[in-house]
C-alpha cells in the first residue's frame, strides 16, 4: 500500500478541534486496510512531524478513523493550519 493511499482526509469536527487543542491529536479517516505502522509512516512523511501514538476504530458508517497523538515538539494546530482546517 502506498503512503498516499493510506490517508483519506482529516476531520474538523468540534470534537476533533477540541482534541487538537487539549491533547495535541489529529483525527483522520484512513484506508480500511491500513495498519497503525503504515498510518504513522504516512503522517510523519507527509507533514514532517513525530507521531507518539495511534488509536484506530471503525465508525458506524464503516470508515476507519485514526486518532493520532503527536509529540510535544509539534503542535497539532500547526498541522491543521497547514491543512487549512483552522
Amino acid at each position: 500500500m502506498k503512503e498516499y493511499d493510506t490517508l483519506k482526509f482529516p476531520l474538523a469536527t468540534e470534537k476533533a478541534v477540541r482534541l487538537m487543542e487539549s491533547e495535541n491529536k489529529l483525527v483522520f479517516i484512513v484506508d480500511k486496510n491500513s495498519k497503525k505502522a503504515e498510518i504513522k509512516k504516512s503522517i510523519e512523511k507527509e507533514f514532517g512531524v513525530k507521531v507518539r501514538k495511534i488509536n484506530t476504530l471503525f465508525t458506524v458508517k464503516g470508515e476507519k478513523k485514526a486518532y493520532i497523538s503527536l509529540s510535544n515538539e509539534t503542535p497539532a494546530i500547526d498541522v491543521a493550519t497547514e491543512l487549512g482546517l483552522m
